[in-house]
């Protein structure tokens, strides 16, 4: 949790490394993934790089790769997962044996998909052959009687104009696609005005198509019609149809002879294709225990080549310089990578890091765990904190489920998010293996942690307000005492209890049971809640204005400390803070034992109306025997609050232009000897600090400079920040009564499902009402986990986020960042599965 307080500590690196050590280097960076590379060639074109051979090189590895993958995956087989034994990137002699098993691989696999192609186009048109050749059965009576020639036939073909002239019919068959039938037989209708007569029958079973493998519908038909002519145009409409022309004899015993012949070519047609698939799937089955670890390596080895492209050639051609981010913590990390780099080639120049100075803000880099991350990234959606800047996600990881609980208040809902949350958690090794769980899964199970600690938060709370599924427990009995008797109790609607007479105590934990049968119910509820949800926002933007403070010391601009954080805690803790006091005075001063009228809860006043009393200066007139205010010296105690409350405001509004103008005068001069004289007044040994990280009073965490600033800026700068500030303390306070609206309607919603809903099955009776309890307690979890577990805690969600976003963090958090990306193969290699 330690690394959680802040960012760590970034240093910018300088990396020499030999050419025949600098693949091997980049790899073991890669493997460690604490190294983020800046390009050094940014204005050279990425097709004149050093490396953009090798990348092509790569570029050609992964097509061939995706077309095996293609390949395999049409075929049905499964890939293996190789999650737990990942391999490294490969090196030079094994990407040449790699390439050349690609090279040999994909050889074989195009001539295989052609071959079989080839076949299946045969095979494709001996099937059309045998459906004209069976369904035109039908089509043709004895030949004898009809006296029919076959315009495709030809023996026949030097007798047919002869035979035509004399008045025989000629015909062609063949078949075409379906859905072109229509079309086609207007345009045989067109060309011929009406001379051309055909028949059709629709093929019951589909085709496959030899190069897609889709399904075909096909319609089988012949065309009689009279003349050479007719035949001519009937060929080309047929071929701009993309029909099938096939020869068909008229003869009943030839056409029973061709079939014989064509469904004997089929079968042994049939056998090459099925010895054919067979070796293929035996090839494709051998090739996929290799592919995943083939696909990573050449992964690895594209991302290498990708990284060295961003390294400069000194000008020797003899070194690689490279410069990337390091966290601090890392630097032997990163020194040891470089050195089993070099050792795994032999090198006998080893490589070596140097730490340089820079005025450049460094990437923030928070490190985090499985728990830690999804907190990191609800943060992060924000703005990536800058750089060193105190981290939020740190106290999140309580305050978030807390609040997120605050609303959502039930054991048994509650419950439910901890059995799911339990179950991701405890089977995270299994599920994370899921690869098309979709977007929400993802989330969800990115998420596991939160969902666990808000389900756990949700459980307290339920147990605090004694709710579960909108009824509550009586564990330590009702310490409500009932005086009436059964005669009263029995003809009265309704009876009051007095608390001076019927309260015997206090319910030693959470809210008492009596009040889910009592019908000021909700009233009480409203105040408790309400006066909940104002004590913990305070507290919260209290927490939020002091961690400033943790800013400010840490970047040493300490006179911000005097200049706005005392100024903002001031204005927020002397008008809401008191306000807050005084609830807990008046829960502590009015109950129902005492006897001094005053005190009672009859004269209670209203902390609303004592508090806008506070800030008008006004007085309400109390109730006989009561008095205005809870303590004798609570008006001039109050005046002195709001007094010094407005002095707060042109103190946040003049205090910190007025140091910046008085601070740069006075350092005028002295800039301008410094500027003269650089760093060569620096003594031996000494080594010239960056500007962005002097420590100095502007510097740092996303501060502002303004050296260069007008100063009329400043002003309107300053001015705008203080509005914001004093208008945002009191919207965000009435924010935070989210927090009981939200849990008031989570109640209220779940106690109209318990009543309207499950308790009608209660009061079924006989095996009719056993059947309707069983259909409607279905309809009862249906609703409980749609509406109040699903969407009901996504709405607390999003509330407790904006909460969190905007109340708690625009007190402290500036967000200007950017994030720390290092060159890691196991993100490139998680990135990569996510799309």
């Amino acid at each position: 949790m330690g690394d959680m307080f802040r960012s760590e500590e970034m240093a910018l690196c300088q990396m020499f490394i030999q050419p025949e050590a600098a693949y091997t280097s980049v790899s073991e960076l890669g493997e460690t993934g604490c190294v983020q590379f800046r390009d050094l060639n940014i204005n050279v074109n990425a097709f004149q790089r050093k490396f953009v051979t090798e990348v092509r090189r790569c570029d050609e590895l992964e097509r061939k790769i995706r077309y095996i993958e293609t390949e395999i995956k049409k075929d049905g087989i499964v890939l293996p997962d190789i999650q737990d034994d990942i391999p490294r990137a490969p090196n030079p002699r094994e990407i040449i044996d790699l390439e050349a098993h690609l090279e040999k691989t994909e050889s074989e696999m195009i001539e295989l998909a052609q071959n079989e192609v080839n076949m299946k186009s045969n095979y494709l048109e001996l099937t059309e052959l045998r459906k004209v050749l069976e369904n035109t059965q039908g089509f043709f009576s004895d030949q004898e009687v009809l006296n029919l020639d076959s315009s495709n036939r030809g023996a026949g073909g030097a007798d047919e104009p002869t035979a035509q002239h004399r008045g025989r019919l000629g015909f062609v068959a063949g078949v075409i696609n379906r859905e072109r039938v229509f079309a086609f037989e207007r345009m045989l209708w067109r060309i011929s005005r009406g001379n051309v007569f055909l028949k059709r029958s629709d093929l019951d079973e589909p085709l496959n198509d030899p190069a897609t493998g889709h399904p075909i519908y096909k319609t089988v038909f012949v065309a009689f019609f009279q003349g050479e002519q007719l035949k001519n145009r009937i060929k080309k409409v047929c071929t701009g149809f993309h029909a099938s022309l096939y020869p068909c004899p008229s003869s009943h015993n030839e056409r029973e002879e061709m079939v014989k012949n064509v469904r004997t070519r089929l079968e042994d047609l049939k056998l090459v294709l099925s010895q054919t698939e067979d070796h293929r799937s035996r090839v494709l089955a051998t090739v996929s225990k290799n592919l995943p670890s083939w696909s990573i390596m050449v992964k690895k080895m594209k991302a290498i080549y990708h990284t060295l492209n961003l390294f400069n050639m000194d000008v020797t051609k003899k070194c690689l310089i490279g410069e990337c981010w390091v966290p601090t913590k890392d630097l032997p990390v990163v020194q040891k990578a470089l050195s089993d780099g070099s050792a795994a080639v032999g090198s006998t120049i080893p490589s070596f890091l140097n730490v340089i100075d820079t005025n450049e803000q460094p990437p923030t880099f928070n490190r985090t765990n499985k728990f830690t991350r999804g907190f990191q990234n609800l943060i992060d959606s924000y703005g990536v904190a800058s750089y060193r800047e105190c981290n939020p996600a740190l106290y999140t990881c309580i305050t978030f489920p807390f609040l997120f609980a605050v609303m959502f208040g039930d054991l048994g809902h509650g419950l439910i998010l901890v059995l799911f949350g339990a179950w991701m958690v405890l089977c995270e090794r299994k599920l994370a293996r899921i690869r098309n769980g979709g977007e929400i899964w993802n989330i969800f199970f990115g998420g596991r942690y939160i969902i666990l600690l808000m389900g756990l938060f949700a459980v307290y709370t339920g147990m605090v307000y004694n709710d579960v599924f909108s009824k509550s427990m009586n564990i330590f009995g009702s310490r409500w005492v009932n005086h009436y008797n059964t005669s009263t109790v029995l003809t009265n609607p309704s009876l009051q209890m007095p608390p001076n007479s019927s309260a015997v105590g206090v319910y030693p934990f959470g809210l008492d049971p009596v009040w889910q049968l009592a019908d000021n119910k909700i009233i009480f509820l409203n105040s408790f809640k309400m006066k909940l949800s104002i004590i913990f926002g305070v507290l919260h933007m209290v927490f939020g204005v002091c961690m400033s403070v943790v800013n400010f010391t840490h970047f040493k601009r300490y006179a911000s400390i005097f200049l706005e954080f005392v100024p903002q805690i001031l204005f927020l803790l002397l008008l809401f803070g008191y306000m807050v006091f005084m609830m807990f005075f008046k829960w502590v001063t009015y109950n129902a034992q005492t006897n001094f009228q005053p005190q009672t809860p009859g004269c209670a006043p209203s902390v609303l109306i004592m508090f806008i009393n506070m800030m008008l200066f006004k007085n309400t007139p109390p109730s006989k025997g009561c008095n205005e205010f809870m303590f004798e010296s609570q008006p001039d105690l109050q005046k002195t609050f709001v007094i010094i409350g407005l002095i707060c405001i042109p103190w946040m509004l003049l205090g910190k232009p007025l140091y910046i103008k008085f601070t740069r005068k006075n350092n005028a001069h002295s800039k301008q000897n410094g500027q003269l004289t650089g760093n060569m007044e620096l003594a031996d040994g000494e080594t010239p600090l960056p500007t962005g990280f002097s420590g100095g009073e502007e510097s740092g965490g996303g501060g502002h400079s303004h050296e260069d600033e007008p100063m009329s800026e400043i002003y309107i700068h300053q001015a705008i920040h203080t509005i914001e500030y004093v208008l945002s303390t009191i919207s965000h306070t009435a924010s935070y009564l989210r927090l009981w609206a939200l849990s008031l309607a989570h109640a209220q919603l779940s106690e109209v499902l318990w009543n309207m809903v499950l308790s009608l099955g209660l009061k079924m009776s006989g095996v009719g009402g056993a059947i309707g309890l069983f259909i409607i307690f279905g309809a009862w979890c249906l609703f409980t986990l749609a509406i109040l577990v699903l969407m009901e805690g996504l709405s607390a969600f999003l509330h407790t986020l904006r909460l969190h976003w905007v109340e708690f963090m625009s007190k402290f958090y500036e967000g200007l960042g950017y994030a720390f990306q290092p060159f890691s193969f196991k993100a490139i290699l998680d990135g990569e599965e996510e799309e």
